[in-house]
């Protein structure tokens, strides 16, 4: 194995990339599964939990999943081991789905030598590779992480609002075309349906194929200019910033580089205001 071997050439990785590299020293997997994949019976061997239903998400705000703060973040990555040299790989037991959200959470800390597994768990076993019994927390040595924030990477409602009304940034709305046009019910007790007057809608299992992984590079770009055309400067919203995740990685993948997630996403602009106004309908308007 090179020296260089560990280092990810690109926010993805596939399950062959990291079967080759699951004993070495210096990689770290973490299991970022959610809701119902969330403590599963089984893991990637060795994977550590990256809990976004608890521990690293704020729940003191009124959002759910939002980050926490930095120095709450950093403790966290400590306790579970991680140091500032190594290398991060997520992934979750939905596909590519809470995984990105991790990631996105770990650049936005300053931490960029950090992918997503292609597929997730379910490609893991659909390659025949090895699980073992999942454990309910990590209990190895402590890590040396230094969070290091970057601002501009997870954004608020303002600085959305003013994407809105910005001719060169395009939002883009990762929810189901049903819940962007107010047609179905939001999840989440009384958040208002519809979506952001001028939001684009871009449901993130088109940025998939089949066996949940992502599409190409060519097909992503091909995706994100039909609807934003030439700006590239892109915001990311979904129900509660979790798969605008997917979005950005999507994004990434395709070359656009100016890129935010709205933290609070459709969780916090939803919620009953007379300042944010809402849409319904299939398009933004």
């Amino acid at each position: 194995m090179t020296p260089n071997s560990l280092e990810p050439s690109g926010p993805l990785v596939g399950a062959d990339w990291l079967a080759d590299r699951l004993a070495a020293p210096g990689l770290v997997v973490f299991d970022a599964s959610v809701g119902a994949h969330r403590g599963a019976g089984h893991r990637i061997p060795g994977a550590r939990p990256f809990d976004l239903d608890g521990d690293l998400s704020d729940h003191d705000a009124p959002a759910p999943h939002t980050m926490p703060a930095a120095a709450w973040f950093g403790e966290a990555m400590r306790a579970l081991g991680v140091r500032d040299t190594d290398t991060v790989v997520v992934y979750d037991g939905a596909g590519v789905y809470s995984s990105a959200r991790a990631w996105w959470m770990l650049r936005a800390m300053g931490f960029d030598r950090v992918a997503v597994l292609d597929g997730g768990l379910p490609a893991w076993t659909a390659a025949g590779l090895p699980v073992e019994a999942a454990r309910p927390a990590y209990e190895g040595p402590r890590g040396s992480f230094t969070a290091r924030p970057r601002p501009g990477l997870l954004v608020d409602g303002s600085a959305v609002a003013e994407a809105l009304a910005d001719p060169a940034a395009a939002v883009l709305d990762a929810r189901t075309r049903e819940r962007f046009a107010g047609a179905a019910p939001e999840p989440r007790p009384g958040l208002r349906g519809g979506h952001m007057p001028g939001a684009l809608n871009l449901p993130f299992g088109e940025l998939q194929r089949d066996g949940g992984l992502m599409r190409d590079a060519g097909e992503l770009r091909e995706v994100f200019r039909a609807l934003a055309g030439e700006r590239e400067r892109l915001y990311f919203s979904c129900g509660s910033g979790v798969t605008a995740c997917v979005l950005a990685l999507g994004a990434d993948l395709a070359g656009y580089r100016q890129l935010a997630v709205y933290d609070g996403s459709w969780s916090e602009w939803g919620l009953p205001s007379d300042q944010r106004p809402v849409a319904t309908g299939p398009a933004g308007g």
